[in-house]
C-alpha cells in the first residue's frame, strides 16, 4: 500500500467533490472513507487510475451520506449529474484547499489540524498523537473547523501569507507521536510550491530545508539541547543545505523580498560557516535589519540583539536589547512577556563578563521556558555560572 500516494491525492480529490456540489465538511468525510476503503481493497486489486478510483468511491460515499428526506431531492439531482467512470479531471484544486484550511476565521490550532487532515491526509489519531491530545479532543477541533469553513466559497482567492504561517506552525512542532511534523511540513510546502509560483513559498521551503539540515545535531541522545555554536557541523545534511540555498537564491533573484526569504538568508549564512567562529555576523545583522523593516516584530528585534552582540560585541548587543523591555508587542511594557528575553540578556551579560547577573537571568529564563528541554538547558547554564562565581 502506497500511503504517500494516498496522502498526495487527498487534497485534489476533496477539491473535485466540492466542485461537484458537496460542502467541504461532507467532502472531507467522504474522502476519508474512500481512503479507508483503498487501504482495504488496493493490496489485492490495485486500480490503474488511483485518483479516479478515489473520486468514484468518495462521491458514492458522499451520496450515501445524503439520504435524509430533506436532502433526497438534491441527491437525486446529483446522481443524474454524476460523471461516468473514467480518468479524473486534471484540474488541481490543491491550492484552493490550502487557502480554505488556512481561512482567517479559524484559530491557528484549528487551521493546523485541518491542514494536516485535509491537505496532508493524516488521520485524526495521527494528528492527536502528534499534538499530545486525546483523539476525541482533536476530532472535535477538526469538526468545528470543518463547520466553520463549510460555507466559504471555494473559488475565492486566498491569502498566501496565512497559508505559509500555518505551514510554519506545523514545521515548528517538530516530531512527536508516529508523525514527523517537520518532514510533513516540508512535504506540504513542496506540494504548495508545485502549484503556486511565489517567492515567499520558495523562501519558506528553503528555510525549512536549512533548519531541518541541522536537526540531528540539535539534541543529545538524552534529549538535552545543543546550542548552534556547539553543534557538530560535520553531521549537518549537506544535500538539504545545498537544495535550500539553491531555492533561496532563485527566490531572491526575483527581487520580491519577504520575511521567509530573509529568515532563510540568515539560516543560509549559519549553514555556510565552517565553524561558529567564522559566521558572518555582520551580514546576519543586515538581514535582521531587513526583517525588522518587513515585520517590526519584537521577536525579530530580540534575535537581532544577539546578532549585534556577536558582530559588535556584547555591550552593543545589550544596547540593542535595551530598546526592548521584555514585553510584546513593542516596548510599552503593556504586552505579554517577550519569549526568551531573559535568556538573551543572560547570554549577553555572560559574554560581557557579568557572571552574577547572567546566572540570575538564566535562572529567571528557566522559570519561563516553554518546554522541559529548554528549561533544563537554562538551569544548567545558571548552575554552571553560579559554580564559577563561588570559586
Amino acid at each position: 500500500m502506497n500511503e504517500a500516494l494516498l496522502r498526495s491525492l487527498t487534497p485534489s480529490v476533496i477539491g473535485i467533490l466540492v466542485r461537484r456540489g458537496a460542502d467541504f465538511a461532507a467532502a472531507e468525510d467522504a474522502v476519508q472513507d474512500a481512503l479507508v476503503e483503498a487501504v482495504r481493497a488496493w493490496p489485492a486489486d490495485p486500480p490503474r487510475d488511483a485518483k479516479g478510483w478515489l473520486v468514484t468511491v468518495a462521491w458514492r460515499r458522499f451520496l450515501d451520506a445524503t439520504r435524509s428526506d430533506a436532502a433526497r431531492r438534491r441527491r437525486e439531482d446529483l446522481v443524474e449529474e454524476e460523471p461516468a467512470a473514467g480518468p479524473a479531471s486534471a484540474v488541481d484544486d490543491t491550492l484552493r484547499l490550502y487557502f480554505l484550511c488556512a481561512h482567517p476565521t479559524l484559530t491557528p490550532s484549528s487551521a493546523v489540524a485541518l491542514t494536516l487532515r485535509a491537505v496532508g491526509g493524516l488521520t485524526t489519531r495521527q494528528i492527536a498523537q502528534a499534538y499530545l491530545v486525546p483523539e476525541a479532543t482533536m476530532a472535535q477541533r477538526i469538526s468545528r473547523a470543518k463547520r466553520t469553513v463549510s460555507d466559504v466559497r471555494f473559488d475565492r482567492t486566498g491569502d498566501v501569507a496565512t497559508v505559509l504561517r500555518v505551514l510554519y506552525l506545523v514545521f515548528n512542532e517538530g516530531y512527536s507521536g508516529d508523525v514527523d511534523l517537520a518532514a510533513e511540513a516540508i512535504r506540504l510546502t513542496r506540494q504548495l510550491a508545485a502549484v503556486i509560483d511565489h517567492p515567499e513559498v520558495a523562501g519558506l521551503l528553503a528555510l525549512m530545508l536549512l533548519h531541518h539540515a541541522r536537526r540531528a545535531t540539535r539534541t543529545m541522545p538524552d534529549g538535552s539541547l545543543v546550542p548552534l555554536a556547539e553543534q557538530d557541523r560535520g553531521r549537518w545534511d549537506t544535500e538539504s543545505i545545498a537544495e535550500g540555498v539553491r531555492i533561496l537564491q532563485s527566490a531572491l533573484a526575483r527581487d520580491r523580498l519577504g520575511e521567509f526569504q530573509a529568515q532563510a538568508a540568515i539560516a543560509a549564512l549559519h549553514a555556510d560557516a565552517p565553524t561558529a567562529g567564522e559566521t558572518d555576523w555582520v551580514q546576519i545583522v543586515e538581514w535582521y535589519d531587513e526583517l525588522v523593516r518587513l515585520t517590526d516584530s519584537p521577536v525579530v528585534r530580540l534575535n537581532r540583539a544577539v546578532a549585534v552582540g556577536e558582530a559588535d560585541g556584547p555591550r552593543a548587543g545589550l544596547a540593542a536589547l535595551a530598546e526592548l523591555d521584555g514585553s510584546a508587542p513593542g516596548s510599552s511594557g503593556k504586552g505579554h512577556p517577550l519569549p526568551r528575553h531573559a535568556a538573551v540578556a543572560a547570554y549577553l551579560h555572560e559574554r560581557d563578563g557579568d557572571l552574577v547577573t547572567a546566572a540570575r537571568l538564566y535562572a529567571e529564563a528557566a522559570d519561563k521556558a516553554p518546554n522541559l528541554a529548554e528549561r533544563d538547558h537554562l538551569t544548567r547554564q545558571a548552575a554552571r555560572l553560579n559554580a564559577l562565581v563561588r570559586r
